[in-house]
């Protein structure tokens, strides 16, 4: 490799622009060889894990049509719905924005309830 001294601010702008396109078509050429070999290498380690993860059955897990894996638990139905918007939630996890609001305001969570079923109703019928 060359070890040329390059004097840019003395260097006119025509001289300027041909070393940078110069210096983009080099970056360019390496970039790609170097986005080639990193594809190569990852479909050396997609191959090699293949089998070894099939042993144990956890690569051979299906996957729907969104590239996701499947739910490991089924899912919940939606218990609570804003009645302004189609906003749901199920009843876990942190309770929602809209829900915690209405309630600041002094309504009860049971109003919101899908099909009359609120939070101390239906822990009533499963007792």
């Amino acid at each position: 490799m060359s070890t040329k001294k390059f004097d840019f601010e003395a260097m006119s702008f025509d001289d300027l622009w041909s070393l940078h396109e110069e210096i983009s078509q080099i970056l360019a050429v390496r970039i790609t060889a170097e986005k080639r070999e990193l594809e190569r290498r990852l479909a050396v380690l997609n191959r090699s894990r293949g089998p070894i993860g099939g042993a144990d059955g956890e690569s051979a897990q299906s996957y729907n049509s969104s590239g996701k894996a499947p739910r490991k638990y089924p899912r919940v139905l939606p218990k609570y719905r804003n009645p302004q918007t189609s906003e749901t939630w199920s009843g876990r996890g942190k309770q929602p924005r809209w829900l915690v609001a209405a309630i600041k305001t002094g309504r009860r969570i049971e109003e919101f309830a899908i099909n009359g079923v609120g939070a101390s109703e239906g822990r009533r019928q499963r007792a």
